[in-house]
């Protein structure tokens, strides 16, 4: 990185964040990325060492991996943690502890996985799946349809979590509502194929996700902010959109907005890409300028292959992040998430601020297998 390079990075990354009761002390954020080292859902010392290491290196945001809320038909596997339990929670407070004690603030990314479960799968091996209306991604007939009581259930489930969030000492929460889980299983025409008032027109398919948002802001402080993670790309459909104009889009973010959405974290697959024609913004750049909230980009930051090629063994070399920068120097977006490059180097966000780029460790597909 030229000298030029880094001062430009310090001062455009370097900037604290704050909203509601929540501080950044700078606009790097780890992003969410299932890993699956908490047998039986419970996040051990290792977990809480993981996610220590990145605050220690730089991060200012934690984002942990999604866990579980209190449904049997959330999860698809035992070693994703949970976030309901006695012994979840106290598995949780040391890792919140462990990433305040390094300088860093942390929420947690609350999920439910919905039709997208596997049938027989644990963590409850009898839970069907359910969804919007009982077909997978790809319009095959899975799970079941959920009834009004289902729904209920889901939204307490998420009120919560929220509420035991900021009870164990985060500083804010996560919803998921991307990817094609649950939440973006409703928000997407694609898997969203009811007749009652969560389905039909694109507003109508927001209820959902808005009565989840307003059932977890009625459960927490003022000073406890909801992040909420949407895509237009669902796992298996890369090419799915929620919204294909700016318009369209207003329609899904205003509803959420309304309900109490402090903070967008809008998910790509390469943060470089602009979102619709005529304008070079980002998904991010767009639901910032659209809802006025402010928001966080993500997509192969750093690095030069998007995650889906790491599944398939494919390793990713080091990358400059200049256009990054233009972007946040023009206040496009207000933090950016970083993957895969953090998973490689604990340091990555340390190094990138004091411009010792050239020092970065790149991305090895086998990473995958260890919590380093």
């Amino acid at each position: 990185m030229t000298d030029q390079n880094a001062r430009r990075a310090a001062d455009a990354l370097s900037r604290p964040f704050a909203v509601r009761g929540l501080t950044s002390r700078n606009r790097i954020a780890m992003a969410p990325m299932t890993r699956e080292f908490s047998p039986n859902g419970v996040p051990g010392q290792d977990v809480a060492d993981y996610y220590a290491r990145r605050a220690a290196g730089g991060v200012g945001l934690i984002i942990t991996e999604g866990t579980y809320v209190g449904h049997a038909s959330a999860g698809t596997s035992a070693r994703v943690p949970l976030f309901h339990g006695e012994e979840a929670f106290a598995g949780w407070a040391g890792v919140v502890d462990s990433v305040h004690r390094e300088g860093g603030a942390i929420i947690p990314q609350l999920w439910h996985v919905g039709v997208t479960r596997a049938e027989g799968a644990p963590p409850v091996a009898e839970a069907e799946p359910v969804g919007p209306s009982g077909v997978s991604l790809s319009g095959e007939p899975k799970g079941r349809a959920m009834t009004q009581k289902d729904l209920d259930d889901v939204i307490a489930a998420f009120a919560d979590a929220a509420a035991a969030a900021e009870r164990l000492g985060f500083d804010g929460v996560e919803l998921h509502g991307a990817h094609g889980y649950l939440i973006d299983q409703f928000l997407w025409e694609g898997s969203n194929r009811r007749t009652d008032a969560y389905g039909g027109g694109i507003v109508a398919r927001t209820r959902l996700a808005a009565e989840i948002v307003a059932a977890c802001r009625a459960a927490v402080s003022d000073a406890f902010p909801l992040f909420f993670r949407m895509s237009q790309w669902k796992m298996g459909s890369y090419e799915a959109k929620l919204a294909r104009t700016p318009e369209e889009l207003e329609s899904v973010l205003t509803p959420l907005a309304e309900a109490g959405v402090d903070v967008f974290h809008a998910s790509t697959r390469r943060y470089w890409l602009p979102e619709f024609d005529d304008s070079g913004l980002n998904l991010a750049g767009w639901v910032k300028k659209i809802s006025g909230r402010p928001t966080v980009t993500v997509g192969s930051v750093g690095l030069d292959g998007d995650f889906f090629g790491a599944f398939q063994g494919r390793s990713s070399s080091v990358t400059g992040i200049e256009q990054l920068l233009d972007r946040m120097e023009r206040d496009e977006f207000d933090m950016v998430a970083v993957g895969r490059a953090l998973i490689a180097d604990p340091e990555w966000a340390a190094k990138t601020l004091h411009g010792r780029t050239e020092d970065i460790t790149p991305f090895g597909a086998e990473m995958l297998k260890t919590l380093h």
